[in-house]
């Protein structure tokens, strides 16, 4: 079961203001990345399900995150149905991540007290998602719908609309400065962070030095 309620897992997004999405088949390259956000300073981490057996990887990485890496955060992305989410929930998901808006996965996920982000793309989906019990709404694919102007716009007819946006977020002062001063709660980003070396294997000490150097940026464009 989920080792974390929502509200924890909500206000920890905030406080790190990245959220890392990330897949890999091979399990031992998931651990060792999961390892190096966390060295980073990051305790929230989104795993992609997009491969087969990917449930199964998540299983075993999530094991070892809360038998290694105390405080660290597990959620799971690109979660399309009732029934995937609770076979995440039953692997020990804190958080719940979909691409799109669906009443049976809000229905999933609240019975369980499990916190879930589904994707939105217009005011009236994020209205319907805070309807059916999201605290956090993704907006995606970020920059498609919109980017910070988006954001920004939202936020004047549901200024308490809390929205993370994935997709078009990269880990660099002139866009995060962009996304925080629209009013995200915290941004979603993949590729960008996870660095790889000349031989095209990743770069866990690069990506930890990255993440550490994302996360003081986004501290001082709040400050």
């Amino acid at each position: 079961m989920a080792k974390y309620t929502r509200i924890e897992v909500v206000l920890q997004m905030k406080e790190n203001g990245i959220v890392p999405v990330f897949y890999n088949a091979d399990l031992e390259v998931c651990k060792q990345v999961l390892k190096a956000c966390y060295d980073g300073g990051l305790r929230t981490f989104e795993f992609t399900n997009r491969g087969d057996y990917a449930h199964e990887v998540f299983g075993e990485l999530n094991k070892f995150a809360k038998a290694e890496l105390d405080g660290m955060m597990m959620g799971v992305g690109s979660v399309l149905d009732a029934g995937t989410s609770s076979l995440y929930i039953q692997l020990g998901a804190d958080f719940i991540v979909s691409p799109v808006v669906n009443a049976e996965m809000a229905k999933a996920c609240n019975r369980r007290k499990v916190a879930w982000m589904p994707g939105c793309g217009s005011v009236s989906e994020i209205s319907y998602a805070e309807e059916l019990g999201a605290e956090v709404v993704k907006i995606f694919p970020g920059a498609q719908v919109g980017g910070p102007a988006f954001v920004k716009g939202v936020k004047g007819p549901l200024p308490w609309a809390s929205i993370m946006p994935t997709g078009g977020v990269s880990p660099t002062e002139e866009n995060l400065k962009e996304w925080f001063a629209a009013g995200v709660h915290c941004v979603g980003i993949g590729s960008k962070l996870f660095i790889k070396n000349a031989e095209g294997a990743f770069d866990y000490a690069a990506i930890s030095s990255k993440i550490k150097e994302a996360l003081q940026l986004v501290k001082t464009l709040r400050s």
